[in-house]
């Protein structure tokens, strides 16, 4: 009587082929009864997920898909029970097949048979079914159960044909439910012509999204899949690419690839797309465009020779306005707490002492080329020496910043300590000129003094009786002419570093000082402060260590 009441679908019926239902399931033998307004108000709460496509409306018109709606959670129970639907299980007989289940959330890699794209929890997350006296008609013989991995759930009606030509996982399911319901039929010896009419069920569990899902399902009924992709956006076609890949739709995977490859990407978009590359596995050729975008090929040159020649380009740079900014640029890309470390190109130390080397010889050139001239207009290529001279200093300075930055630039002090060229012309050279050489020395000690730059004793000690005495001469230009100089900070880290040399070198530095202090006032940095802590310490100190020995 029930399959009576069944109306075959007619040719308007499936050129209509996508209805929808909010406000119960559909009649049929596996729902004679209404559901009850308080399950549908839960139902609706459910579908806040689903598209916003209405009946009959042009979208789902072509869909090929039949959508049943969002049932109560509570009505579906675990594989290999009976639900609630099959009320009546002796009129309308059972049948059910458990395949491994399929897990949508990932990708997994190149799987070697069709049940191990399906691994993971061993609940059952997908299977087909078969109710022997439900009718199809032959166009909605397939119903996808879809459960979501927050609760939720989602069923659809759709056709065999398009899911065995575009999804070898459905097709596989779908064929090896018609090979059991065909020997069933054999052995009961029933009419194999009834086959054709019963529906195959395939749920579907932890549904990351079900309208992804449904979407892409919806795709396959597409001839231009791109027109859709267009419509979604990248970030949705990526999350259909990922399905399409789980569930094996060919054409939807090459489809979504193609887009994505022709369109930019945000950072949020490249990454997602970057992760699920990293577990999946994809067809070289097909792929091999948006590969192309995401990682460097073999044939480039390597990324340790990439960033040598950025900072050697920035050094030889000869605007003003787009060195600084080129030095901002790259200093953020390979300073240790960049956003962009783990990907960044390896920068190794031989490679930036390399380009201190040369900066040093260049700014030794300079200072010979002004030395015992008196004139400090010289120009070359229409740029004075002093202009000359000044950006050579800065190289070095930035390079320096980010040898400290990665805790390399205790070589870097030891070279600067042994320039006895520079010291010597630093002696006769123009106040305008030399000042510059003492822009690198106080980079030196407000790294030294703030505890960012680590040396050794004789480092230290070798660096202030190299450039503590020309510090104090040119203190008076430094401060006006800064550059970005903090005067106070630079003030208390000369006297912080002087602090950590023994005792002995710093009674004759800090002499010096107080000769100079003396003289010039305000020409000279004040180090009031340290001073008073190394007196302190010295008589302190010198008293102890005669109670000691009198022991």
């Amino acid at each position: 009587m029930a399959e009576s009441t069944r109306k075959k679908p007619s040719s308007q019926t499936r050129k209509l082929s996508w209805c929808c239902s909010l406000t119960g399931y559909p009649p049929s033998p596996e729902n004679p009864v209404i559901l009850p307004k308080t399950i549908h108000k839960k139902a609706d709460s459910l579908s806040k997920l689903s598209f916003n496509s209405v009946p009959n409306s042009p979208l789902s018109a072509k869909s090929g898909l039949h959508f049943v709606g969002r049932i109560d959670p509570r009505r579906i129970l675990s594989p290999g029970r009976v639900s609630p639907i099959d009320s009546d299980p002796t009129a309308y007989p059972f049948q059910e097949i458990i395949t491994e289940p399929l897990h949508t959330d990932r990708v997994e890699s190149a799987p070697k048979s069709r049940s191990e794209s399906f691994r993971g929890k061993n609940d059952g997350s997908l299977s087909y079914s078969g109710s022997g006296a439900e009718a199809c008609g032959g166009v909605f013989d397939v119903r996808l159960n879809l459960k979501g991995k927050n609760g939720g759930a989602l069923v659809l009606e759709t056709s065999s044909e398009v899911l065995i030509a575009n999804s070898e996982v459905f097709g596989g399911l779908i064929s090896e439910y018609r090979k059991s319901l065909g020997s069933k039929s054999k052995s009961s010896g029933s009419n194999d012509s009834d086959d054709s009419l019963k529906m195959c069920r395939i749920e579907v569990g932890d549904v990351e999204n079900l309208g992804v899902f449904k979407q892409t399902v919806e795709l396959m009924f597409e001839e231009d899949i791109t027109k859709r992709l267009v419509k979604v956006g990248v970030y949705r076609a990526i999350d259909i690419l990922e399905v399409s890949v789980g569930i094996k739709f060919t054409r939807g995977v090459l489809s979504c690839l193609k887009y994505l490859e022709v369109v930019p990407w945000t950072e949020e978009e490249e990454e997602k797309l970057r992760s699920l590359f990293s577990v999946g596995n994809f067809e070289k050729t097909a792929s091999q465009d948006i590969l192309a975008r995401l990682y460097l090929s073999d044939s480039v040159d390597s990324q340790q020779n990439l960033a040598r020649q950025l900072v050697w380009s920035i050094t030889t740079c000869t605007d003003a306005n787009a060195r600084n900014e080129l030095k901002s640029l790259v200093k953020g890309l390979l300073c240790k707490s960049s956003v962009y470390e783990k990907d960044q190109p390896d920068l190794s130390k031989e490679d930036l002492y390399v380009v201190c080397q040369s900066c040093l010889g260049s700014l030794l050139t300079l200072m010979k080329e002004g030395f015992g001239s008196g004139r400090a207009e010289k120009r070359e290529n229409g740029k004075p020496l002093i202009e000359r001279i000044s950006r050579q200093v800065d190289n070095i300075n930035w390079l320096l910043e980010i040898l400290i930055d990665r805790q390399m630039g205790e070589e870097f002090v030891d070279m600067w300590a042994d320039q006895e060229e520079l010291l010597k012309m630093h002696e006769t050279a123009s106040p305008m000129v030399r000042y510059e050489l003492s822009r690198v020395s106080a980079t030196i000690f407000i790294a030294m003094g703030t505890r960012k730059l680590h040396c050794r004793a004789e480092v230290r000690a070798g660096l202030l009786q190299a450039w503590f005495r020309p510090m104090l001469s040119d203190f008076g230009w430094l401060q006006r002419c800064k550059k970005g100089l903090d005067m106070k900070i630079l003030e208390e880290a000369m006297g912080q570093t002087l602090l950590t040399l023994p005792l002995k070198l710093q009674y004759m530095l800090f002499m010096d000082w107080f000769s100079c202090f003396s003289k010039h006032g305000a020409e000279c940095p004040n180090l009031s402060k340290a001073f008073q802590i190394w007196w302190r310490r010295s008589f302190l100190g010198g008293s102890e260590t005669h109670a000691i020995e009198s022991r």
